[in-house]
């Protein structure tokens, strides 16, 4: 399974990264020379205003697309070098990317949607389950391995999701809005396990969301503006203690503030 990044090596390094779309006869710079490390395993939080560039960002750190220009390394490898046919194991074995809908196949059961990846990859059927049951059981769901997604709740299906990321322990899961299909008791239900995974799983867990009571969970918060990293700051600091989600908003709305 893939090995963590040495403590020298930043678990994800942006430098000077711009993405730019071209729309017809204009061009739009989503990311305008974003320059990001990020040091060892965590919780970090990236927020920002919409069009600010956070899930642009996420799907190049994904392997999803590719930057125009700049390097975006991951455990010390560039992602932005990779073909095609290595992306597909990047994605497959050293980022885990768990998306707002969930994303399972409705034909399979719950321990079949955990599987796939480890099945694709040509890992045995007998192995793939004994890790994915192994999985389920610390998310709390192994008890609904053999039952289909449309008969899980939505925390459930979520933690389904969140089995198959780990599968392969990659250095970096990713997590868009995750708790946007959650009501408030199975989204602080949650933060609670992806807390604990970033410690137990020694993994960095890096979540796009504007809410900032989802932010407060997090030990960290990046923030974007215009394409750019407008700034940083932990979420406890030793003068102020834990920012509540008031705190984090007024603090992230300074940093997100147009300078002009």
């Amino acid at each position: 399974m893939p090995q963590a990044p040495s403590p020298a090596t930043p678990t994800v390094l942006c430098r000077g990264v711009t993405k730019r779309y071209e729309l017809g006869a204009r061009s739009v710079d989503a990311l305008r020379g974003i320059d990001l490390a990020i040091e060892g395993a965590g919780f970090y939080a990236i927020m920002g205003a919409s069009g600010s560039g956070k899930s642009t960002l996420m799907h190049l750190v994904a392997g999803l697309d590719r930057p125009t220009a700049g390097e975006v390394s991951v455990a010390g490898v560039r992602v932005d070098r990779m073909s095609e046919a290595e992306l597909t194991m990047y994605r497959r074995r050293q980022v885990g990317i768990v998306f707002q809908h969930f994303n399972l196949l409705p034909s399979m059961t719950a321990l079949e949607n955990v599987m796939l990846p480890a099945l694709l990859d040509g890992m045995s059927r007998a192995a793939s389950e004994t890790r994915a049951r192994q999985l389920m059981d610390e998310l709390g769901v192994e008890e609904r391995a053999e039952h289909r997604p449309d008969a899980l709740s939505g925390g459930e299906q979520q933690r389904v999701a969140i089995a198959r990321a780990l599968f392969f322990a990659p250095p970096v899961i990713l997590a868009d809005e995750p708790t946007g299909n959650l009501d408030s008791a199975a989204a602080a239900r949650l933060f609670a396990l992806l807390t604990q995974i970033a410690r137990t799983h020694n993994t960095l867990l890096l979540m796009v969301t504007h809410e900032p009571a989802a932010a407060a969970n997090c030990q960290r918060v990046i923030v974007l503006r215009d394409g750019v990293v407008a700034g940083a700051f932990d979420t406890t600091t030793p003068q102020e203690g834990k920012l509540d989600a008031g705190a984090l908003a007024l603090r992230a709305q300074e940093l997100a503030r147009p300078t002009w």
